[in-house]
Order: structure tokens, then sequence, then C-alpha cells
């Protein structure tokens, strides 16, 4: 890293997603009982999780997503069991049937991805969480 990027984002230490929810115990169990995550710090009106080298956090907020994008995803080794045990933790999956892109059990197959993630394609499943934020999970398919 050169002087210049410690200057602006380039430089930054990391990014995390935050997500708005309106009733923060509510989200706290939704992403312990169905996600299988627990927060590891908390602070008034906030809590904050770690996946990996990554993190979130959901912060009570009076506003809301339209929860018409994606706001979060994970990337998963083996989607299919993801999938399965989440659905039977309760998770529903949205269904997409449009041209060129389709769901069947909940996972879509993707065409094309970065070409720095060395990879083909992807798959991905998206449901929204208690709050009604997107979230997804995808899967490479190198």
């Amino acid at each position: 890293m050169d002087a210049d990027d410690r200057k602006t984002l380039a430089g930054a230490r990391g990014a995390a997603t935050r997500l708005p929810v309106q009733d923060l115990e509510r989200a706290r169990r939704f992403y312990a009982e169905k996600l299988g995550l627990e927060p590891v710090d908390e602070r008034p009106g906030g809590l904050l999780y770690r996946c990996g080298q990554s993190e979130f956090a959901l912060f009570e907020s009076v506003g809301a997503s339209p929860g018409t994008f994606t706001q979060m995803g994970w990337t998963v080794d083996d989607i299919e069991a993801v999938v399965a045990e989440l659905g039977r933790r309760g998770v529903v999956f949205e269904e997409v049937d449009l041209p060129g892109f389709r769901t069947r059990g909940g996972i879509a197959e993707i065409e094309g991805n970065y070409p720095s993630k060395g990879a083909r394609g992807e798959r991905g499943a998206w449901f929204r969480d208690s709050e009604g934020n997107m979230l997804g999970i995808g899967q490479p398919v190198v």
C-alpha cells in the first residue's frame, strides 16, 4: 500500500455490512435459531457477528430495507447441504422463475463469475431474515 492509498478507502482495514432491524431481539432469535449464528459482541441497539474473516452488524432502526435486492451474502462450499439444513431450521428460500434465471429447489445456476475468483459460474440461493432483509448464499462453480 502506498501513501496515497492511506488517504482513500483503498487503504481501509476492511469493510462490513450493516443490516437494519426493527426488533433486535426478534432478529437475534432468527439469526441464532435459523442460521446458527451468535453475536460476538453487542452494544445498545446493535449486534456484531463474525463469519470467517468477515463481519456484519444488525442495528436497530426505524427504517427498513425494501428487501428487493441482496444486501449480504455468504460463500459456502456445499450450497445444497446449507440450503437443506437452513430449510430444516425453517428458513424459506425465494423461488424465481424469470427468462434466463430460475431456481430449482431454491438454488439457481448463474453463468459467469468474477475472473479473480477463478470460477466459471456460481450457484446461488436467497432468503429473507425476520426483518425482511434479502440475504444470499453462493457457491462458486469451478
